[in-house]
């Protein structure tokens, strides 16, 4: 195995091919379990080194209303269910929320949003043209304009699928742009599956907007949610993707392997969360696949977040000391000097970064008015000097 390359599809159905023909959780995938994390944790050593970043961050949830219903979330509100006033969140809470974080050191300012909302209820599109705004990402990338312009945190844009045009748009006031994947599999579209009633989430249309990402030239979060449905067969082809998608544009900076955790009162609400042993498996074999790739877990969904270092992740994503996880609101994030501490005791030391991994800071990847903003801030390796 090429480490600089990663293994083949060929190898990688070879490994998930033991797991299909083996029952779960047996003597005999433990022990394959901890070939593949040893492999990918010397991988990880070899190529990231001994450091685990994270981001000090502000959620910001611009809209809740969306137009797709996926079968597991809890974020999506419909416009009677939110106050008037509040069905797009204002520039001044906007404002108010990012100064709120940069007063405790926070550096991203993650900007949030529903699908497409105003192409499903009027009462979004009314307030968007009230104010002069044709769309939900004029909206945003306005909005960037001021968190970046006015408090000095650099947005992370989450929205949703994007031109091409839109892309370009972000990219002047933001310090980079994220996607899940999710799966590359139409099978989740299906009826009864996750996906069912979520139009937007069809991999092609996900795949599209990463690929304008990588045409824009912007550095680009995405992943995979594990356990809605999906086969390690799937799972495969969906690390595939990504890494075929990163090395025609080579713009991916990261892929978060987040685990779904069935919520009350959501068609998926008795579907059964996947296992620690298959996350630590799915961690393990992303970075086989991609051995340079940043690779992520989020410490707020899994309580024991430090075995993930054992399996090869270098990142604990976004975690923020003000604002809630507005998509996962029943799992508070851990706080920073207890990620701090969890990391140190697996012998790794714990760096703040910015939304924009130190690889991607650079002219070609980010505007001037960004790239202004890091340089105030950043150390001799590109992270957030001081943290």
């Amino acid at each position: 195995m090429l480490i600089g390359k990663g293994i083949s599809r060929d190898d990688a159905y070879r490994l998930v091919c033991y797991y299909n023909n083996n029952d779960d959780d047996n003597d005999d995938d433990s022990k394959h379990d901890t070939v593949m994390m040893v492999k990918a944790s010397m991988i990880r050593d070899s190529v990231k080194g001994r450091i685990v970043t994270y981001s000090r961050k502000v959620f910001i949830p611009i809209t809740y209303l969306c137009r797709d219903y996926c079968s597991y979330c809890t974020y999506r509100k419909e416009p009677s269910s939110v106050d008037a006033d509040s069905i797009i969140l204002k520039p001044e809470h906007i404002l108010a929320i990012a100064e709120e974080g940069k007063r405790v050191g926070c550096t991203e300012a993650l900007l949030v949003a529903g699908e497409r909302p105003e192409q499903l209820y009027p009462e979004a599109r009314s307030w968007f043209r009230a104010r002069g705004y044709a769309s939900t990402i004029e909206y945003i990338a306005d909005m960037s304009r001021l968190v970046l312009e006015k408090v000095g945190l650099l947005p992370h844009t989450n929205a949703g699928n994007l031109t091409l045009d839109e892309v370009k748009m972000l990219k002047e006031y933001n310090a980079s742009i994220g996607l899940m994947l999710e799966n590359a599999s139409t099978r989740l579209m299906g009826k009864g599956m996750a996906h069912e009633h979520a139009p937007s989430k069809h991999p092609l249309l996900r795949l599209k907007t990463m690929e304008n990402a990588g045409k824009a030239r912007v550095a680009f979060t995405t992943g995979l949610l594990l356990g809605i449905g999906e086969s390690m067969d799937e799972v495969v082809e969906s690390l595939i993707a990504i890494r075929e998608m990163h090395e025609r544009y080579k713009h991916i900076q990261e892929i978060i392997i987040q685990n779904f955790n069935p919520k009350p009162n959501t068609p998926m609400a008795d579907h059964t969360k996947p296992s620690r042993e298959y996350m630590l498996r799915v961690v393990a074999l992303a970075r086989l696949i991609m051995p340079y790739m940043n690779i992520q877990v989020p410490p707020n969904l899994n309580p024991d977040f430090g075995e993930f270092l054992n399996a090869g992740i270098n990142d604990w994503g976004g975690i923020s000391p003000v604002t809630i996880d507005h998509v996962n609101p029943e799992a508070p994030w851990p706080s920073i000097d207890h990620v701090r501490y969890v990391t140190e005791a697996y012998g790794f030391r714990l760096r703040a970064r910015f939304p924009v991994y130190p690889e991607y800071i650079s002219e070609e990847y980010l505007s001037s008015r960004v790239m202004e903003i890091i340089n105030r801030m950043r150390d001799e390796h590109g992270l957030v000097r001081g943290y």
